[in-house]
């Protein structure tokens, strides 16, 4: 066993979405330093009872899952793990679900393969908010064991069968016949995503719905160049809709035979449009996401919610007020009513619901018509980290009085500099939680006008770099 002891914490950091690194840096000891914080830190909160620890289909992640539970074990918990590698929100929903006193994911989302990640998921289900991840930190130590007769049990469960009849009934569609193509990317949600879709009456074709550790050479990120086989099966094929996971299943993006890969934000306002058909509530939205779901909202009356980029600040949102659905534009979405967390899997169900009711594409054009077209894109702007924070410090005090030709009408600090101009477009300036990089963004109802705001955007904070 590695001498845990000489093992260097200061590695370890959970960022927006739990700690991940390459293979190299997560190693079983630091993995199980986290065991241990996270024991330590339920027990000082007074949680007791039964830890789920779940995995995803790294090769890597079923060994560090059994790191976890040894750790929580010999600390007095009793740990129940999947009798297979499962979606990040099946464990978060079971947590629920079963009152358990929370959990701990193996993956790695859809970074590639070299890296693997743990993710602590709360007893509610949502996402850990910084008041756990800063007690973990402080809590990193290595194992210190019970007498062997005070440690917990370990049990191994079926978690998708009960997820499965939980989605049949909290959607209650009938998809009989609708033709559907699933990609799994190799990831967590093969056998689950389209078995569900499947079980509702779908017609499913499967891609890459084996288990490759290698993700077929590539990253399991459900991004527009990685659905490309999708779109091929959808546009020359006989499927109404395409739907395609990242590696955890957490997350979906979405293909039709007219638009191909469906631009985040489109579905985010589709998705939202078909939920206010049948119930009345707010959406919750990232300060990246799209204002065409802020138009969906002001059609039917309802407020929307602007918070910083991650799905913690949704999760919290959604908790704090009447919220109906909330997203951001990564692919991440959820339903509170069902779960305080992005799910892509019952969400790929309700995304077939919806084209069951009226073709995406349909609803997309609809929507487009009524409030106009809007369009958004991104660049990186290289920062080291020890700079980001000096940089928007002297951002502040050089934000301009009008951007690419038009006046500032306004600035929003809920997550960098978010600059809204006076022709209602915007550009946004924040730090990547994950790179070493500043993201800027820029939405404007033309992709010319886009380019020329994400140029003005670059300009105004590379000389601070």
């Amino acid at each position: 066993m590695d001498n845990d002891a000489d093992v260097d914490a200061s590695a370890i950091a959970f960022g927006t979405d739990g700690w991940r690194a390459t293979l190299d840096v997560f190693t079983k000891p630091r993995v199980r330093m986290v065991g241990q914080a996270v024991a330590t830190t339920l027990a000082e909160r007074g949680a007791t009872g039964t830890v789920a620890i779940g995995y995803d289909a790294r090769e890597t992640s079923p060994g560090f899952a059994d790191e976890l539970a040894h750790v929580l074990r010999v600390n007095g918990f009793d740990v129940l793990l999947p009798d297979r590698d499962t979606p990040t929100p099946i464990l978060a929903w079971t947590v629920k679900d079963r009152g358990l006193a929370g959990a701990l994911q193996i993956t790695a989302s859809h970074n590639p393969p070299e890296y693997n990640g743990v993710k602590f998921i709360p007893g509610d289900g949502s996402p850990a908010l910084p008041d756990w991840t800063a007690a973990f930190e402080e809590n990193l130590a290595v194992l210190d064991p019970l007498p062997e007769d005070e440690w917990g049990d370990r049990m191994e469960d079926d978690l998708i069968s009960p997820f499965h009849d939980h989605a049949l009934d909290f959607v209650d569609t009938d998809l009989d016949g609708l033709p559907v193509a699933y990609d799994a990317l190799y990831g967590s949600g093969r056998g689950v995503t389209d078995a569900l879709l499947e079980a509702a009456g779908a017609e499913v074709t499967r891609l890459n719905c084996v288990q490759d550790p290698e993700f077929g050479g590539g990253s399991p990120e459900p991004s527009a160049e990685n659905a490309e086989g999708l779109v091929g099966e959808v546009s020359e094929g006989d499927a109404a809709l395409g739907i395609i996971n990242d590696g955890d299943a957490d997350r979906i993006g979405v293909v039709t035979p007219d638009r191909g890969y469906l631009d985040p934000n489109l579905f985010f306002a589709a998705m939202y449009d078909f939920l206010l058909e049948d119930e009345a509530g707010d959406v919750v939205r990232t300060v990246s996401t799209s204002s065409i779901v802020d138009r969906v909202a002001e059609a039917h009356g309802r407020d929307v919610h602007e918070v910083a980029v991650g799905f913690k600040w949704v999760a919290e949102a959604m908790a704090e007020h009447d919220a109906l659905f909330g997203g951001e534009e990564s692919g991440g979405f959820g339903l509170p009513d069902h779960l305080r967390n992005k799910d892509g899997v019952l969400v790929a169900l309700v995304a077939a619901a919806a084209e069951r009711e009226e073709p995406l594409d349909a609803r997309v054009d609809r929507l487009l018509d009524e409030h106009g077209e809007i369009h958004q894109d991104r660049i990186s702007v290289d920062c080291p980290d020890d700079r980001k924070e000096p940089v928007l410090d002297d951002l502040e005090t050089a934000l301009p009085d009008a951007l690419a030709g038009v006046a500032v009408d306004g600035i929003n600090t809920v997550d960098g500099f978010k600059i809204r101009l006076e022709d209602g477009t915007w550009v946004l300036v924040r730090p990547s939680g994950t790179e070493p990089k500043l993201r800027v963004y820029a939405e404007a109802s033309s992709a010319e006008r886009v380019e020329e705001l994400l140029e003005a955007g670059r300009d105004l904070v590379e000389p601070l770099v």
